[in-house]
């Protein structure tokens, strides 16, 4: 039950507006993770950027399972296996950037999409964590249950042999 492992991970790219390169941003996650992306919304209206809340400026694909472990083994490829250690938060989760898709192994550079980077965000748990989210009979997780800093570090270097400065 101390076994940490991956719950998600989830790959977005934030265009910042609607209309032809949103249309780009979504072909090339598709075609990148091979899941199809959700389009996501502005939460507040921003007149300086000519935002209106519920207008579509971005995309993003949930992986789990066999595909995300798939995912992370070429996205930790695309950063030389190495990541910082600030990039893990205080509840043992991992975000980074990928500057330029055509980093990523695999995907050449497609003139008719564009240049666009996304980030990756992994997600991780240990067992019975779900008793925090699930609908009927809601509880807290114990300290124990909890993935902390360390374990997250631990777990990342032995599953996927990337170096953490």
């Amino acid at each position: 039950m101390q076994d940490v492992r991956i719950e998600k991970v989830t790959v977005n790219i934030g265009v910042g507006q609607p209309g032809e390169r949103l249309d780009n941003a979504e072909k090339l996650l598709e075609e990148i993770t091979g899941a199809k992306p959700i389009r996501t919304l502005a939460k507040k209206r921003n007149p300086v950027f000519k935002l209106r809340k519920g207008l579509p400026i971005g995309v993003k694909v949930t992986l789990r399972k066999e595909k995300a472990i798939e995912f992370l083994k070429k996205a930790f490829a695309a950063v030389k296996n190495k990541i910082k250690r600030s990039n893990f938060d205080n509840n043992g989760n991992l975000s980074f950037g990928i500057k330029e898709y055509i980093d990523f192994p695999g995907v050449k550079y497609k003139p008719e999409i564009g240049m666009f980077g996304f980030d990756v965000c992994v997600t991780l748990e240990k067992p019975g964590y779900r008793v925090k989210k699930r609908k009927i009979a809601k509880s807290k997780v114990g300290k124990r249950q909890k993935v902390k800093v360390d374990e997250a570090i631990e777990f990342i270097k032995n599953m996927f042999n990337v170096e953490v400065e």
